[in-house]
């Protein structure tokens, strides 16, 4: 295949813009959530930096598996100078943001540094939609949130909390979307996994409302979710096409940061 076709099935805005619904959600969240319960000037530095970095991924997975093919196109050019852009942008603010704010903010970072590498690996071989990197990703992402509360003055505990309500939102996400995706195209699917998950991340959050580190209103996004869970994956659930389901999910993450938020501004 000459370069000319692979830039025809490639245009710029596929090597420089993901399409996948969720990972815009999935780091979208933790970042307006971090900036909206502990807004600063670093923070903003780290979230711009987060950002670009889930930019980045397109363009460094398009790199990675032409490179591991053996190939290069006009696309795998392009794609390497989008990656390189991102990454200096990323770069960039978390340089700031440690400056400005001290080696502290960078800590979260490098907890999720781990998952993220994960990701990386899966999307070289071309298998980015296994379930271990679906799940690694947002885990990652969800430490986001830590540094910005951490740029923002919250103690480490405190802002540790913020990684947990994303959390305990995303995994039960990402497995429902999984089994509803099956369950819509009449695959085999046992909806266990998702309910299970569900059903644990709102017994986890709810032990630490209890200890009073997170909001009880964020536990009314888990048993949203629960909810949401249980009916969409029963045999009462309406037939929607499959791109609106990740839509939807868009829609219960906006959900979850505004209960976080007003959670932590009313103490409640």
């Amino acid at each position: 295949m000459g370069s000319t076709t692979a830039t025809a099935k490639s245009p710029v805005r596929a090597v420089a813009l993901p399409a996948e619904h969720g990972g815009w959600g999935f780091t979208l969240e933790p970042i307006l959530l971090g900036l909206l319960v502990a807004p600063s000037l670093p923070g903003m530095f780290l979230g711009i930096a987060a950002f670009c970095a889930f930019l980045a991924r397109q363009p460094l997975k398009i790199a990675l598996i032409d490179r591991r093919r053996g190939k290069r196109y006009a696309r795998t050019t392009l794609a390497q100078r989008f990656a390189l852009l991102y990454a200096g942008i990323a770069i960039t603010g978390v340089l700031i943001a440690g400056v400005m704010k001290g080696p502290d903010v960078l800590l979260p970072l490098l907890v999720a540094l781990p998952f993220v590498l994960v990701q990386l690996a899966y999307d070289a071989r071309g298998e980015s939609r296994a379930l271990l990197p679906e799940i690694a990703g947002p885990l990652a992402l969800g430490m986001v949130a830590v540094s910005i509360a951490v740029a923002g003055d919250w103690a480490l505990v405190n802002a540790l909390a913020l990684w947990l309500i994303v959390a305990t939102r995303t995994v039960p996400s990402i497995l429902y979307v999984r089994a509803r995706i099956r369950l819509e195209r009449g695959r085999d699917n046992s909806l266990v996994p998702a309910l299970a998950a569900h059903v644990i991340g709102l017994a986890i959050l709810g032990v630490f409302v209890l200890g009073g580190l997170v909001p009880a209103l964020a536990l009314l996004t888990m048993i949203i979710l629960l909810l949401r869970a249980a009916y969409n994956l029963s045999s009462y659930r309406p037939q929607v096409a499959v791109r609106m389901i990740g839509f939807q999910e868009l829609g219960f993450g906006i959900v979850m940061v505004i209960l976080a938020v007003a959670g932590y501004q009313l103490s409640f």
